[in-house]
């Protein structure tokens, strides 16, 4: 068994596809090494084979049966012994071989998209970034599972080459000669073979994104009635992407002909030809027979030199593709030291990283944000966009963020100089829309690795999630549709909810938790938060009455800058403008709030049906406050 994948995959040159690829042969080296050596083994040895025949024949017809005859046989088992062991370790290293370098480039991959977020796909169609994963990565490993018997035909090559001179000059000449010949005709449609394989590259990868953007604006589709429009476009797609595959395959198989045609007729010419010198007595029929199996042999370093520029020429296609997906810049501090994009004095920085002790204030010095340890604060905002905004900034999600990095601090220190790594360990971003994946619920809601059976139903509670488990046959165990597609909003909701307190961060930043479930159920998940996190540093972006009654410390932030803080009964209570402001928002969301009860209780209804009459009117009371 070998481990795989790797703990970490490396630093590439990002320069050209060529400098890529011996970067990965030099990653596993010693492995290339072994296989190169078990290559040239299996291809002396076959080269072996024929002379060792020759001279079994020439002896065989001079001295009958003799001790050199059963010499010669011996050493021909032999030859064929070596042979079949070299070819058994060789298959094994070049498969180990072609594994690594596949899941050296997925690992790259999806280490940079990681790290990069919505940078990807701003700059690159999803599908294209999907297909490097998908095809590209194995197109990379092929050119190591060819490399060994590529290297072997070289050398084999050249030693037959000694050995068809020293028999017989001319027809070593013609042999030598004829060969590269046919492999340069060969060649002339490589390149035309490679064009094609581009374009079908970029038609792939297009109808890839076209699919998935499809599928999941399906239900936008069906509500605007464009399904029929989308269907027709990938359709056409669909397509461009089949006559490519036939132009590819065209060229595909005239390659594929010549190569066997061309072979063929130089080694019937080379029959031909030895048997007149065999006529005329310049060489012996044992020669005869040693040139026959060479020229035969020599086919196979022929085969595997068209199959390796084959390879090579669509690994240099998926290379490109590759690297134009690591080559996305990264911002701030996402230039982490591990990222391969980002390499330079990687160490010297891993080593001066500062630490900071649990317990810090968070502080965003562009808006005057301070995020109090151990509080539970809420952002208020008349434009919801402005605080998810901010809530994406100090956790230091996706790429627009690009002063983030030195202006928001973590206990007085940069969070770039944290790096990466450490500012997702402590500080967790859970944002509006909640994205589920398809797998076990508890797989889904244990995303570290760390929460027990009572810890997923303690967060669960928190969320007011009990109705999930309800619903899906199984429970913990039970399997999550696609998305989440059987839950309803308000499930997949408070399912993420969960799914973010089982992180148990240090800093946990919630983002529009409770916008899908109806008021009571509101109520619940925020007196059950409030417990839930205090004592621990929580920001939650919200203009909930419901919500923000339960926190420790309300801010309104107005034209990207805060404007007040308090509670929020002081909030209400006071007054200046800043003041009037927040009875605004909240106002309005209060009224929101109220309006989409009635709708939000058609899928959240046992939640509505289960409460007492006493709390909806405190609820109302407080929705209207």
């Amino acid at each position: 068994m070998r481990p795989l994948p790797q703990p970490h995959p490396g630093v590439p040159p990002l320069t050209s596809a060529p400098a890529y690829l011996l970067w990965v042969a030099r990653c596993q080296g010693w492995l290339m090494l072994g296989s190169a050596a078990t290559g040239i083994v299996t291809a002396v040895t076959q080269a072996a084979m024929p002379y060792l025949l020759g001279r079994l024949v020439d002896d065989g017809l001079a001295q009958g049966l003799s001790r050199t005859l059963l010499t010669g046989c011996l050493l021909l088992l032999a030859a064929g012994l070596v042979q079949a062991g070299a070819n058994v370790l060789g298959h094994r290293l070049d498969v180990e071989s072609w594994l690594r370098a596949a899941f050296r480039t997925s690992q790259l991959v999806g280490y940079h998209v990681s790290r990069t977020g919505d940078a990807v796909t701003a700059e690159l169609p999803t599908g294209e970034v999907v297909s490097t994963v998908a095809s590209d990565s194995l197109r990379v490993g092929e050119v190591f599972f060819v490399a060994a018997r590529f290297v072997g035909g070289v050398v084999a090559y050249v030693v037959v080459a000694f050995l068809l001179l020293d028999s017989s000059v001319t027809l070593g000449v013609a042999v030598l000669v004829g060969l590269p010949l046919v492999a340069g005709i060969l060649a002339l449609l490589v390149k035309p073979l490679q064009r094609r394989q581009a374009a079908q590259r970029e038609a792939s990868g297009r109808l890839t994104t076209l699919g998935a953007d499809t599928v999941s604006g399906l239900r936008i589709l069906r509500g605007i009635g464009g399904e029929d429009v989308f269907v027709a476009r990938y359709r056409e797609q669909s397509q461009t992407v089949r006559h490519a595959g036939v132009r590819v395959a065209q060229t595909q198989s005239l390659l594929d002909a010549l190569q066997t045609l061309l072979p063929g007729l130089f080694l019937a010419a080379v029959v031909w030809f030895g048997a007149r010198l065999a006529i005329v007595g310049e060489i012996s029929p044992g020669q005869l027979v040693t040139f026959y199996g060479y020229a035969a042999f020599l086919t196979e370093p022929l085969t595997a030199a068209t199959q390796a520029v084959q390879v090579v020429s669509r690994a240099l296609v998926g290379v490109r593709k590759i690297l134009r997906v690591l080559r996305v810049p990264i911002t701030g501090a996402d230039r982490d030291p591990l990222n391969p994009a980002h390499v330079d004095g990687a160490m010297e920085r891993a080593l001066r990283r500062p630490t900071v002790p649990s317990g810090a204030d968070l502080v965003d010095e562009v808006t005057g944000l301070v995020v109090r340890s151990g509080q539970v604060t809420a952002l208020v905002s008349a434009d919801p966009d402005e605080t998810a905004h901010i809530a994406t900034r100090i956790g230091l999600l996706g790429g627009e963020h690009a002063d983030a990095a030195d202006r928001v601090r973590l206990g007085g220190v940069p969070l770039g100089e944290l790096g990466l790594a450490e500012v997702r360990r402590r500080i967790v971003v859970a944002e509006s829309t909640p994205q589920l994946f398809t797998g076990v619920l508890r797989d889904e809601l244990a995303v570290r690795d760390r929460a027990g059976t009572d810890a997923l139903m303690r967060a669960l509670d928190v969320a007011d999630a009990a109705d999930v488990l309800d619903s899906l046959p199984g429970g913990l165990e039970g399997e999550v549709a696609e998305k989440g597609r059987s839950f309803s909003g308000g499930q997949r909701q408070r399912v993420a909810l969960a799914r973010a307190l089982l992180t148990e961060p240090e800093i946990l930043v919630l983002v529009e938790p409770t916008s899908a479930v109806d008021a009571h159920t509101e109520a619940r998940i925020a007196l059950r938060l409030a417990a839930a996190r205090a004592g621990r540093t929580t920001v939650i972006v919200t203009a909930s009455p419901l919500v923000l009654d339960r926190v420790d410390e309300v801010v309104l932030v107005d034209g990207g800058v805060v404007q007040a803080r308090g509670t929020h009964r002081s909030l209400l209570d006071s007054g200046d403008a800043s003041a009037a402001r927040y009875r605004a928002v909240v106002s309005r969301a209060a009224a929101d709030s109220t309006e989409s009860t009635a709708s939000t209780a058609s899928t959240e209804g046992a939640d509505r049906a289960d409460a007492p009459r006493e709390r909806e009117e405190d609820l109302h009371e407080a929705a209207h406050r």
